[in-house]
Parts: structure tokens; C-alpha cells; sequence
């Protein structure tokens, strides 16, 4: 990300125009009886039958998943010593998850750090509500939120103290399932520079200030208004959102959102935790819990073989070959194989930024081309020994229609080095139609520990295969070549943000044949349909300035090909971009941080 503010912006004005150069489970928490139900041979017919050597489905969540009730002492405490921990621990390996059972909580501001995650076991956000806030600002940080990484709250009422609860993030800190009864800041204490973000199936009564914010993407929500722009704000089924008004101020809004279903999570039923599975919906536009109890299914913990950090792949694969989804619990996870998911409907759900570490160069995960896998709400991060894939979305070759029960890979998240040195050569590969990737930050890190051209390298972010294939909230950087590679017809983005890599050491390293540089986002010649919209690349060359990228995006020049308010941005003058798609658009120039943007293409 940016991370070297050089002025700040101004908070009155109606556009912020700015340059950038950038333990144990708490008392309280569950029940004996809790446990005992949804891990009981009774609550699963299926688990009776089972030889005595079966896994077991259920159990308990694990040490660093705590659960409050309204009664519990020592709530706000707790808080505080999670966050005194994770509030700077970038690259650290604490892992949390903060639970709320339903009920009514006074006087409380969860301040959220790294790899921290909070949510309440209701159905429907409104069925655990914090008379306080969720707070993240970037004290630590000299007020630049730009870092502000991995950490989520979902399914919450907030009536924050002040009337406006901060929540100011960068990537992969989705914000899901809300509900603020009040205003929404998304910038920092002092308006410092952003880098965000992310909201779906949520309701901010008042209004959402992103002030100081480069980008943001808000799906199938409702806000009571928005304040400004800065570079790309887009909205796709969102209640009360702005009009259509790309470059000035920089909306790009589309009425509904073509396909999407919300994440799985967890919650409470009686003395009984289940994971709730909310259905597809088409066309959708605001929240699926406004008007009662959610649509979709749940299952019950007992039919999830509970994981926990020192488990081995082959157990896991043993549980899925069993029967059993997975919910992986906060921790850090080796894995020496794949993990292979087969079975249609298959869930796997990671609580508190559960990160998957491939040994020896494997793929992490690969699933079947079979309907409704849900992956979500885990953390990828690179080995040291080159992995050839990370995530492996379908085989190769893959055809089968999903389109009534697809794949979603939703906050699944991925990182190339930063915490040490990792390798990759494509991070995520999507064979099978129809998966929607529902936000996701895919990223080669600039910054932290084994960061360098060669020491991280890895050639491509994402690359589709498949046909039909949608993402929303689509956010890859850094890759020494191709950001994403659109090979499937009929593919579909709704938001894109994407830097190119800053370490390139000159013009030489990213020469792409007779072209200047690997555009961010290509679509391959063979396609025929495509679409985006409000997409944006940023180039920060601050090892070689003088290089020169001829365009963010490359797709070919037909009817079938759209794209829709596209812009690209050199950060201070680090490098300048020649075109924004293919030969049109005007250059960048200068160090001016001024957007080239094309409103529609071709």
C-alpha cells in the first residue's frame, strides 16, 4: 500500500482532493452443555453409523475464540489486552475471534488490531447490540491507516457513543453483515491517508464518510447517505447510494448486484452453535436480514470437524473424506498437501484470520468441479519453496454448469512474502463457471520481510479459466507480471484496485515484448464477452522512477468487451502510465497524482 503521506486532505471540502506517494475462552463464554450438544453423537444421525476410528464433529472453539455473553466481567478488559497485543503486530501470529452471544451490551469500544475478527451469534445483526463502538484508527501508525490490514466485524448492531463509529481500514478488513444506528467514518483520526475497503449486506443508518479514502466498494447494503470521493468509489445494489457520476466525483453505481450470496458464519440456535448458509440471490439489492429471519440453511457444528492450529492436511482430508466440512479455528496452519474438497456443498470457514501455510511448494487448497463449495474468512500465505499454484478453484479443463448452486471464495485472502519469504508463480486459479469471488486481497508485499524483486516473487495474482465466472470486490497487487489474466467468456468485475509492483528495478525487468510493462488486469485476446466496472490501477515505481507503463488494462478491441469507468494514477510522479486501456486514454504526468480516466470502453 502507500505509505508515504506527503499533505493531508482537507475533511471540509465536498471531494477530498489529497497526493499520495505512498488463552482460554473467556468467562462466560460457552456453556458445558453448549459444546456437549453440538458435538453429541445424537445431533448428527450420520456420525452414529460411523466406525469408532471417525473423526468427531463439534467440539470446542478452541483458545483464541472468545465468547461473551452480556453477563460476562471483564468484557472491556479483555478487549484491551487483545488489542495492546495485535494493534501493531503486522506479521505477527495471534490469531482471534471476538463472540458475542445475542443480547444487549452498554459502555464498550472494541478497538480491533491485526488479525482480529469480531462478530455476534445472532441470525440478524440486530440480535446482539453494542451500546458503544468498533473502533480502528491508525494511532499506531502516525495516523496513516494505510496498513490497516486482516480484521473484520460482522453481524452487529452498533449504536456508537459519539453517534459515528470510525472504521478506518485498508484491505482485507471487511466490514459484513452490520448495522450502525448512527454515521460511519472510514478515515482516521486527523483525516490521514486510506486505503480501504469493504462493506456488504449492511445498514449504516446515517451517513458513511470516507473522506480520506482512496477507493471503496459497498455491496447489497443501505446507507442513509455518502459524503465524498476521492479516486473510485463503486456501489452495486446498495439503498441510498449516490448516482451514477464517474469521473466527478468518481461514482460508479449499478442498481443491483448481477449474482451474489452472503458469507457463511456462525451463530447461536438455543444452546447450539450452527453455521447459516444464506441462499443466492439474483439481481439483489439491500440487505438479506432487513425484514426478518434470513433466507438459506444452516448445519449444525456437528457436522464440522473443528480444526485446530498443528493439525496435519491429511487429517483434514480424512474429515472431508468423512463427510464433515471444516471450520478452522484462529491459529497458523502447515500444510504439507493439499487440501482436497470434493463434495458438492462443501463448507470450509476460518474463525480469526486462520492462515494456511504451504511446506515444499504445494497447492493449499484445490476443490472438485462439483456444486456450491463456500470458502471463506481464511488467510493464504506463501511458503518459502515456490508453489506453481496457492488456490486451485476447480480442474483444469473444467465445464460443468453451476449457475444455480455456485462456487464463492469470500474474504479469502492472500499474501506473498511480508511476514518472511514467500514464492508463487499465479496465486489463485478459477477452472470451475459460475464462482463469484466476493472480495478478496490478493497481494505480493511491499513492505515487511523477505520483500524483494526476486525474494517474493510471483508472476500473476489471479487467473480465470473459467466461464461466467463474477467478482466483486476484487483488490490484486504487486505482481511482478500480470495482476489478473481473464481467460473464461462472459467474466464480470464490479470494482477493482490494483498497484503494480513499486520494487521493479527498471524498465528492462518489466518489459512485456515490444509493450511497457504488464497491464494490471488483461483480458485474453480469445474472449468474445466481458465486462468491468470502476476499475483502477496505481503505479508507484519509487525504485525506478523514470519507468514507464503503457496502460493499466489490455483487453480486446470488441463490442463484446466493456468496460465502464476505468482509472489509472501514478503516486507522486514514481513512474508514469502512457495509456489507461489498451492505446486510449491521456498519459499520466507529473507528480500531480491526478486520475487519467476513460468512462466507457470501447
Amino acid at each position: 500500500m502507500p505509505r508515504t503521506p506527503t499533505d493531508a486532505p482537507d475533511p471540509g471540502r465536498s471531494t477530498v482532493a489529497r497526493r499520495t506517494v505512498l488463552g482460554a475462552v473467556a468467562a462466560g463464554a460457552a456453556a458445558p452443555g453448549l459444546l456437549a450438544s453440538a458435538s453429541s453423537a445424537s445431533a448428527s444421525p450420520a456420525r452414529s453409523a460411523r466406525q469408532p476410528s471417525a473423526l468427531p464433529g463439534g467440539g470446542d472453539l478452541g483458545p483464541n475464540v472468545i465468547v461473551f455473553d452480556p453477563s460476562t466481567p471483564g468484557i472491556q478488559a479483555r478487549l484491551d489486552q487483545v488489542f495492546r497485543q495485535q494493534e501493531s503486530a503486522q506479521f505477527g501470529t495471534g490469531r482471534y475471534a471476538f463472540l458475542f452471544k445475542p443480547g444487549t451490551y452498554n459502555g464498550l469500544n472494541a478497538q480491533l488490531g491485526f488479525y482480529t475478527s469480531i462478530a455476534g451469534l445472532g441470525l440478524s445483526p440486530d440480535d446482539t447490540t453494542i451500546n458503544g463502538d468498533v473502533t480502528v484508527d491508525a494511532g499506531w501508525f502516525n495516523g496513516n491507516a494505510t496498513q490497516n490490514f486482516w480484521r473484520s466485524a460482522e453481524n452487529l448492531a452498533l449504536s456508537p457513543v459519539s453517534g459515528t463509529n470510525r472504521w478506518a481500514v485498508a484491505q482485507a478488513a471487511p466490514f459484513r453483515r452490520m448495522h450502525v444506528k448512527g454515521g460511519l467514518n472510514l478515515a482516521p483520526a486527523g483525516y490521514g491517508w486510506a486505503s480501504g475497503g469493504y462493506i456488504a449486506d449492511s445498514r449504516i443508518d446515517g451517513s458513511v464518510g470516507p473522506y480520506s479514502q482512496q477507493q471503496w466498494y459497498t455491496r447489497d447494503s443501505s446507507v442513509g447517505g455518502w459524503v465524498n470521493a476521492v479516486w473510485n468509489m463503486v456501489f452495486s445494489g446498495v439503498q441510498g447510494a449516490p448516482a451514477q457520476s464517474f469521473p466527478n466525483p468518481p461514482y460508479t453505481t449499478l442498481d443491483t448486484t448481477p449474482v451474489s450470496r452472503e458469507k457463511p458464519f456462525l451463530y447461536l440456535s438455543g444452546g447450539e452453535y450452527r453455521v447459516f448458509l444464506p441462499e443466492k440471490r439474483t439481481n439483489a439489492r439491500g440487505t438479506t436480514w432487513g425484514n426478518g429471519t434470513p433466507r438459506g440453511s444452516s448445519l449444525p457444528l456437528s457436522q464440522f470437524y473443528v480444526a485446530k492450529p498443528g493439525v496435519t492436511a491429511a487429517t483434514l482430508n480424512a474429515a472431508l473424506a468423512q463427510g464433515l466440512h471444516l471450520l478452522l479455528t484462529p491459529g497458523i496452519y502447515h500444510l504439507n498437501q493439499p487440501i482436497q474438497v470434493n463434495r458438492a456443498g462443501t463448507v470450509v470457514l476460518g474463525l480469526g484470520y486462520a492462515t494456511l501455510i504451504p511446506d515444499n511448494g504445494v497447492t493449499v487448497l484445490r476443490t472438485a468441479d462439483v456444486d456450491g463449495i463456500r470458502l471463506a474468512g481464511f488467510l493464504v500465505d506463501a511458503g518459502p519453496v515456490n508453489s506453481a499454484t496457492l488456490l486451485e478453484i476447480g480442474p483444469a479443463g473444467a465445464s460443468a454448469d453451476h449457475s444455480a448452486n455456485p462456487t464463492t471464495v469470500q474474504d479469502v485472502f492472500v499474501r506473498i512474502g511480508g511476514a518472511g519469504v514467500g514464492k508463487a508463480t499465479t496465486s489463485l486459479v478459477v477452472n470451475s463457471r459460475h464462482t463469484i469471488v466476493d472480495h478478496t486481497w490478493v497481494w505480493r508485499a511491499d513492505h515487511g520481510t523477505g520483500v524483494g524483486w526476486e525474494t517474493n516473487r510471483a508472476d500473476y495474482g489471479i487467473r480465470v479459466n473459467g466461464d461466467d465466472v463474477l467478482a466483486t470486490g476484487l483488490f490484486v497487487e504487486h505482481f511482478n507480471k500480470y495482476d489478473v489474466q481473464w481467460y473464461g467468456q462472459r467474466g464480470r468485475t464490479i470494482f477493482f484496485q490494483n498497484e503494480k509492483a513499486y520494487d521493479a528495478p527498471n524498465q528492462a525487468a518489466i518489459q512485456n515484448g515490444s509493450v511497457k510493462g504488464y497491464a494490471a488486469y488483461k483480458v485474453a485476446d480469445s474472449v468474445t464477452t466481458h465486462e468491468g466496472w470502476g476499475l483502477g490501477s496505481y503505479c508507484y515505481y519509487n525504485v525506478d522512477p523514470t519507468i514507464v507503463q503503457h496502460h493499466g488494462f489490455a483487453a480486446p478491441n470488441r463490442t463484446g468487451v466493456k468496460f465502464h469507468d476505468l482509472l489509472v494514477v501514478s503516486l507522486g510522479g514514481n513512474g508514469q502510465y502512457e495509456r489507461v486501456i489498451n492505446d486510449t486514454g491521456s498519459p499520466t504526468s507529473g507528480t500531480s497524482t491526478v486520475p487519467s480516466t476513460v468512462v466507457s470502453y470501447p
